[in-house]
């Protein structure tokens, strides 16, 4: 049994990952500030003797004697990373920064949820990992994508002079039960649209293309990577390469719930990607990782979750 640290652990990806790892036996400490998680996400594991839950912001130092730390701590949806910039930024720079001081001091091996975002809008498709992106450092966009690609400096940099042990994932498009209704992303935004009889919103013309990785396969990915040794530093993308249009998307969605729901565009934001797939060729070889949810599965149980939450 090992001691184990989750930022951002009351999350819609933190509280998945922190049950499969209470489940597997280890003591977790889930820190969160509750700004986009949620006390009801790991309602289910409090009491349980190996899971213990801790109000903390990761811009604030934080002591704990830990093996492993997943820092997943940051907003993801662009309606709650885009609410408040600054602290979006501080808590992935901040957080990486103090979270590493820890890693340092007790030896801890740590893992960064890092995003696709760092390639921002890609002139190369797929996405390697050798990819170094093409971000614009100054959108709406950039407290995000920026503050990840520094957290991913600070990494390599603790790594090289601290010897820290590091690991690095690049989380492409995830979905699954505990998004919020107001998440802001798109499987959430249609499925909750759709249930709601209310028409599907496609910024753009509807054929820029993502990736939509089930969120049980994103935690299996990232305890593979945690498991494996210190020569291995990442990073390493986790993703499934099935590729769809949002337009094939919406129409998935409207298929599967039905309704009286119709397509409507609006303007595209800006420097929203137009491609985003990954190349998993390093998780297959270096994890024996693969997805293993189809779209069409996964979307029948986000459709079930999100069900009961719209009719609630």
């Amino acid at each position: 049994m090992k001691r184990i640290l989750v930022t951002g652990g009351a999350g819609f990806i933190g509280s998945h990952l922190c049950e499969r790892l209470v489940n597997d036996g280890h003591d977790v400490i889930c820190l969160d500030n509750f700004y986009s998680g949620s006390k009801e996400n790991v309602w289910h594991l409090i009491g349980k003797p190996n899971f213990e839950l801790v109000r903390h912001d990761v811009i604030n130092p934080y002591w704990a004697e830990v093996d492993e730390i997943y820092n997943l701590a940051c907003p993801a949806s662009p309606i709650y990373y885009q609410n408040d910039p600054i602290q979006t930024t501080k808590t992935s720079v901040f957080g990486a920064y103090h979270m590493l001081g820890l890693a340092r001091r007790t030896k801890a091996k740590i893992l960064q949820s890092s995003t696709s975002e760092v390639y921002g809008d890609p002139n190369i498709h797929p996405q390697p990992e050798s990819y170094w992106g093409n971000v614009n450092p100054i959108g709406l966009r950039s407290c995000y994508d920026e503050g990840k690609r520094c957290a991913e400096t600070l990494f390599f940099d603790y790594h090289r002079l601290h010897k820290v042990r590091v690991k690095v994932i690049r989380i492409f498009n995830t979905y699954g039960p505990r998004m919020a209704i107001s998440d802001g992303r798109v499987v959430s935004n249609f499925v909750v649209q759709a249930l709601r009889g209310e028409d599907l919103t496609i910024y753009g013309n509807g054929q820029q293309t993502r990736s939509f990785q089930y969120v049980s396969d994103l935690i299996e990915g990232m305890i593979r990577t945690m498991a494996t040794g210190d020569d291995f530093t990442g990073p390493v993308n986790l993703g499934n390469p099935g590729e769809f249009t949002m337009l094939e998307l919406a129409e998935k969605v409207i298929q599967k719930i039905g309704g009286k729901s119709k397509i409507v565009f609006r303007p595209l934001p800006s420097d929203d990607p137009k491609m985003r797939r990954p190349d998993i060729t390093l998780a297959k070889r270096e994890l024996g990782w693969e997805p293993k949810v189809s779209l069409d599965e996964g979307l029948d149980h986000i459709i079930a979750y999100f069900r009961q939450k719209v009719l609630i």
